[in-house]
C-alpha cells in the first residue's frame, strides 16, 4: 500500500498546497512580491505590461500624449493598489479593469475641468522644483515622489496637495482650512523643503 493510499487527505492537501503556489516570475508571483514592497518585482511587472497599458489608453483616448500620461497614472494606481490583488482573476484582467477605470475617471475630471475653466479660467499648477513636469518623469521616480508626499506631516501634505497638485490659490486654501494665508504659504514652503530632503535621502541611498 502506498503512502498516497494510507494518507489520502494529507497527500491531497499537499498537492493542493503545491498547486496554490504561483509559478516563479509569473504575474501572480510578481504581484504578490510587489504587494509586500518588492520594487524590483514591480519594475518587472511594469516592463512586462507597460506597452499593453499604453495601447489600451490610446484606444480609449485616441490621443498619444493623453495615453502616455494616463498609462503613467495607471501604474501609479497599480502601485498603490497592488497589495489588494489576490489572484481571483488573471492579473491582466485585473490590470485591464484598473486601467479602464483610470481612463473613465480622467474623462470625468476633464469634463469638470473644462466646465470650471469656462466659468473661472484655468489655474496654473505648480510642482516641487525638479518635478515641474511629473508626467514626463519615469514611473518609478513618480512613485518615489508619491511615497515622499505620504511621509509629509498631515498639515504640510494637505497644503502641498491642494496647492501644487490641485492648483488652488493660497486664499482658497486658507478659506478651506480656516487658517491665515500666511500659514498656508509657510506650510507649503516647509512641505517643499521636506520633500527635497526626503527625495535627496532616497537618491543618496540608491547611490550607495
Amino acid at each position: 500500500m502506498t503512502n498516497t493510499e494510507v494518507f489520502p487527505i494529507l497527500h491531497g492537501g499537499l498537492t493542493a498546497a503545491k498547486k496554490s503556489e504561483p509559478a516563479p516570475n509569473s504575474d501572480l508571483a510578481l504581484a504578490m512580491a510587489a504587494g509586500k514592497g518588492d520594487m524590483e518585482a514591480f519594475e518587472k511587472l511594469y516592463e512586462r505590461h507597460n506597452r499593453r497599458v499604453y495601447s489600451l489608453c490610446l484606444r480609449m483616448t485616441q490621443n498619444a500624449a493623453e495615453a502616455e500620461d494616463l498609462a503613467q497614472e495607471a501604474f501609479i494606481q497599480l502601485f498603490r493598489k497592488i497589495g489588494s490583488f489576490r489572484g481571483d482573476s488573471a492579473f491582466t484582467t485585473w490590470l485591464h479593469r484598473l486601467v479602464v477605470n483610470q481612463c473613465l475617471m480622467h474623462f470625468r475630471k476633464r469634463s469638470v475641468k473644462l466646465e470650471k475653466t469656462t466659468e473661472e479660467g484655468e489655474t496654473p499648477v505648480q510642482i516641487v522644483r525638479g518635478t515641474e513636469n511629473p508626467n514626463a518623469m519615469p514611473v518609478m521616480d513618480r512613485i518615489a515622489l508619491d511615497n515622499a508626499v505620504k511621509q509629509l506631516p498631515p498639515g504640510y501634505r494637505t497644503v502641498f496637495v491642494l496647492h501644487d497638485v490641485e492648483g488652488h490659490e493660497h486664499e482658497e486654501i486658507a478659506r478651506m482650512l480656516g487658517v491665515a494665508v500666511g500659514t498656508s504659504k509657510s506650510q507649503l514652503h516647509k512641505a517643499r523643503m521636506k520633500l527635497r530632503q526626503i527625495l535627496k535621502a532616497r537618491t543618496d541611498v540608491n547611490r550607495n
